[in-house]
C-alpha cells in the first residue's frame, strides 16, 4: 500500500523502496520526508531555481536564499516553523537543470514567473517546506521524550504540583506534602484503579524532592522482573547506601504480581533504611502483598478522576507544543468543546484511556486534513508553485479538528472498569446481591448490565442466582429456586447476548419475591453445632439406623422406630440424645401429614 502510493506520487520505485526500508516501511508520510531530506537544499526552494543575473554576470558570490516572503505563510500550512537563516555565505551552488518544455511556469500574484523544479511532482501532503535531515539507524534519539512515545507517557506530570487529582493524597496538609517538604520519604503503597496516577505520582514525588543528590530513583516492573532482578536491585541499593550514602527510591509496578519470597527480598533494606518502598497496584493489598511488607509501607488508596481532571489533562495535551498532540501528528490539532466532554465522563476516570482515545482521534482528524487537501487539487500532481500559490490563496485547511465523532470511533465503546478475577468483579456481584436482598429490582438490574457489559460470563451470574434464591428467598417463596435452576439452563442452552433478558427475569422475580433466610440460618447452626462436637459427635441412634440384613436386626438397628405415615401422631426423637429439643429451623410448625 505504502509502495503504491509513493510511485503514485512519481518517486522511482527504488527510491521508494530505498525510503520505506529506512522508516520502517509503515508511513507514507514518513518515507516521504525521508526522500524529500534527501533532495540537495538548492531544489527545496523556488528562488533557490533561478540564480540572480546580476550577481553571476559581476562574479560576485551567490549568498544562501533566504525564506521568500510567503514563507510564514508556506509554514502555517504546513505547520511547521521555519528555520532561521543562516548568517553565513554558502558556496555556489550550480544551477539545476531547465525544466522540461512540458512544465510550464506559474505566473506569481506579482507577474513574476514561478519555476518548477522537474522533480517536484508530488501529491499535496502535510508536510514542512524545510525537510529536516535522515536520521540514519542505530542513532541515537533526541533529547526528551521520544516521539515514538504515547501521549499519555508523554504527558507525564514532571513534579506533585503537576499532578491533577488525588487532593486527599497531595493537598497542603497531606501525608506527602508534608514528607516531601521535610526531604523524608516514606514507603507507599498506591492503591486504585488504572490511569488514575500510581506511576505519575511515584515519580512525581521523587522529582520534587528538594535533596535531590541523596536520592536515586530506580524502577522494576514486576510482570517483566525475576528473582535474579529484584536481588540485583536490592544488592544496587545496599552498595549506593554504603558508599555515597544515597537512598534508593526503588518502585515497583504491579507489584501484587511478586510471589512471597520476591517481596521478602525488599523486607530489610526497607528495615535499614537502604530504600524508600514504593509499589503500585490495581488489586487489593490485603490479599495480594504479604503481612510484613504492609506492616513497613503505608497504603494509599487513589480514587477515579473526576470529570474535570480529565478535561484539564486534555486541554493540557492539546495545548502543549513540545509534548502534546501536535508532536504525535506533526501539525496543530483543536479538539471541539463536545469531545473533550464526551472522553472525560466516558473512560470511567481513567487518564491512559482518555489520553490515548484523544491521540487516536488526533490522527484520524489528521488523515482528514490530508484527504481534504487532495481533494482541494483534484487528487493530482502538483508542483511546488502550485502549493505557494495555493497558501497564499488561503486554500486549504489550517488545523486537524478533533470533532466527537472522532473520539467515539477512537474509544469505540463506553469503558468499563471491570476484571473478571479483582476487587471490581467481587465488587458488582455484591451490589447485586445486596440489591435483591433489598428488593430493589431497579438496582439489581443495574448491577446486572454492568457485569453483563464488563465481560462476565453469564453462567457464574446464574450460578450466583441460584445460590440466592435458597439463601434469602428459601421458603417464603419454594418456586424462587426453579426459577433460578430454569435460568442457568436457558443461559447454558442460548449465551450471550440473547440470554440476557432470562438474566434480567430472574434477578427482577429474585428481588420482589419474599425474602427468608430461615433456612441459611439454621443451616449455619446446625454446622456449627457439628464444628464444636469434633470427637464427641454421637452415633445415629438404633431406632433410625437401617437394619438390611439378620444380624444388624439382632443387634438392634431399627429396633423401636415407627413408620410415620402409619401413626402421624406418634412422638418420636430424631436427634441424638445431647441434642433433644434444639431448634435449628425457626420456621412455624405444621404437620405435613395432615391434610
Amino acid at each position: 500500500m505504502e509502495m503504491q502510493q509513493l510511485l503514485s506520487m512519481g518517486f522511482s520505485s527504488e527510491l521508494a523502496a530505498e525510503a520505506l526500508a529506512a522508516t520502517g516501511g509503515n508511513s507514507t508520510l514518513h518515507a516521504t520526508e525521508w526522500i524529500l531530506a534527501r533532495r540537495p537544499p538548492s531544489s527545496s526552494s523556488p528562488d533557490a531555481a533561478s540564480p540572480n543575473p546580476s550577481a553571476s554576470a559581476a562574479g560576485g558570490p551567490n549568498p544562501s536564499p533566504s525564506p521568500p516572503p510567503f514563507q510564514p505563510k508556506l509554514d502555517r500550512f504546513f505547520h511547521f516553523n521555519s528555520k532561521p537563516s543562516s548568517n553565513n555565505p554558502s558556496p555556489p551552488s550550480p544551477p539545476p537543470p531547465p525544466p522540461p518544455p512540458r512544465a510550464e511556469a506559474r505566473p506569481r500574484d506579482d507577474g513574476s514567473p514561478t519555476p518548477t523544479p522537474p522533480d517536484s511532482k508530488r501529491p499535496r501532503l502535510l508536510l514542512p517546506q524545510h525537510p529536516q535531515p535522515a536520521v540514519p539507524r542505530g542513532a541515537p534519539e533526541r533529547k526528551g521524550s521520544p516521539p515514538h512515545q504515547p501521549l499519555a507517557e508523554r504527558m507525564r506530570p514532571r513534579t506533585v504540583d503537576d499532578v491533577v487529582g488525588q487532593e486527599h493524597l497531595l493537598g497542603g496538609s497531606s501525608l506527602l506534602r508534608s514528607a516531601i517538604a521535610a526531604d523524608r520519604l516514606p514507603s507507599i503503597v498506591l492503591w486504585g484503579p488504572p490511569g488514575t496516577g500510581k506511576t505519575s505520582i511515584a515519580k512525581a514525588i521523587t522529582n520534587s524532592s528538594s535533596r535531590g543528590s541523596v536520592y536515586r530513583f530506580t524502577s522494576l516492573s514486576a510482570v517483566t522482573c525475576g528473582v535474579k532482578e529484584v536481588r540485583d536491585a536490592v544488592e544496587e541499593a545496599r552498595k549506593a547506601r554504603v558508599k555515597g550514602n544515597r537512598r534508593t527510591v526503588l518502585f515497583v509496578d504491579e507489584v501484587h504480581r511478586f510471589n512471597k519470597s520476591q517481596q521478602d527480598s525488599f523486607l530489610p533494606v526497607i528495615e535499614d533504611g537502604s530504600i524508600v518502598f514504593m509499589g503500585a497496584t490495581t488489586e487489593n493489598p490485603s490479599f495480594h502483598l504479604i503481612t510484613p511488607l504492609l506492616s513497613r509501607c503505608r497504603v494509599l488508596t487513589l480514587n477515579p478522576l473526576k470529570p474535570h481532571h480529565i478535561v484539564s489533562l486534555l486541554e493540557r495535551a492539546i495545548g502543549d507544543s513540545e509534548k502534546g498532540l501536535a508532536r504525535s501528528v506533526d501539525m496543530n490539532v483543536e479538539a471541539k468543546e463536545d469531545a473533550v466532554e464526551f472522553l472525560s465522563t466516558n473512560c470511567d476516570g481513567d487518564a491512559r484511556v482518555a489520553l490515548n482515545a484523544l491521540e487516536i482521534s488526533a490522527i484520524t482528524a489528521a488523515t482528514r486534513v490530508s484527504k481534504q487537501q487532495l481533494k482541494l487539487t483534484g487528487g493530482s500532481e502538483s508542483s511546488d508553485g502550485d502549493l505557494l500559490a495555493d497558501v497564499e490563496n488561503g486554500i486549504g485547511p489550517t488545523a486537524a479538528i478533533v470533532t466527537l465523532d472522532d473520539v467515539k470511533e477512537a474509544l469505540q465503546c463506553k469503558h468499563l472498569a471491570y476484571d473478571k478475577a479483582g476487587d471490581e468483579h467481587y465488587n458488582l456481584i455484591s451490589a447485586l446481591h445486596k440489591s435483591m436482598r433489598g428488593s430493589d429490582a431497579n438496582a439489581a438490574i443495574y448491577w446486572l448490565a454492568r457485569m453483563l457489559e464488563g465481560g462476565e460470563q453469564p453462567l457464574y451470574i446464574a450460578r450466583r442466582l441460584i445460590r440466592f434464591a435458597s439463601e434469602d428467598v428459601g421458603l417464603a417463596d419454594p418456586l424462587a429456586l426453579n426459577q433460578a435452576v430454569s435460568c442457568y439452563q436457558a443461559c447454558h442452552f442460548i449465551g450471550m447476548p440473547e440470554c440476557n433478558v432470562i438474566l434480567a427475569q430472574c434477578v427482577a422475580y429474585l428481588a420482589l419475591a419474599p425474602k427468608s433466610i430461615a433456612v441459611y440460618r439454621a443451616m449455619g447452626a446446625a454446622q456449627k453445632a457439628v464444628r464444636e462436637s469434633v470427637g464427641q459427635n454421637e452415633g445415629v441412634p438404633l431406632h433410625l439406623r437401617n437394619a438390611p440384613t439378620k444380624l444388624m436386626k439382632e443387634i438392634g438397628y431399627g429396633k423401636g422406630y415407627i413408620y410415620t405415615p402409619d401413626d402421624p401422631q406418634a412422638a418420636q426423637s430424631y436427634l441424638p440424645p445431647s441434642l433433644q429439643g434444639y431448634k435449628f429451623l425457626d420456621w412455624p410448625s405444621t404437620n405435613t401429614h395432615e391434610k
